[in-house]
């Protein structure tokens, strides 16, 4: 399987973290490895939105998510 590095904001880590502690997940790699998966899935079934439909014509579009360069949705 190729491997990936990516840097993630520090509070997505802390969440994938509480979620192995909690037991969702055995370990770091497999939480990861499912959310994006489940994430591409959701991306897949509801499809790239057109740039008014993704901003609401704000010109948010290179600010990320509601101004913030570190905000995903998964």
């Amino acid at each position: 399987m190729p491997k990936v590095e990516i840097t993630i904001p520090e509070h997505l880590e802390m969440q994938i973290a509480q979620m192995v502690e909690r037991g969702e997940f055995v370990n770091r790699e497999e939480a990861i490895e499912d959310l994006l998966s489940t994430g591409i899935k959701a991306y897949k079934t509801s499809g790239p939105m057109d740039e008014e439909e993704t901003t609401g014509g704000t010109g948010l579009e290179d600010d990320g998510m509601m101004g913030h360069d570190d905000e995903y949705v998964f």
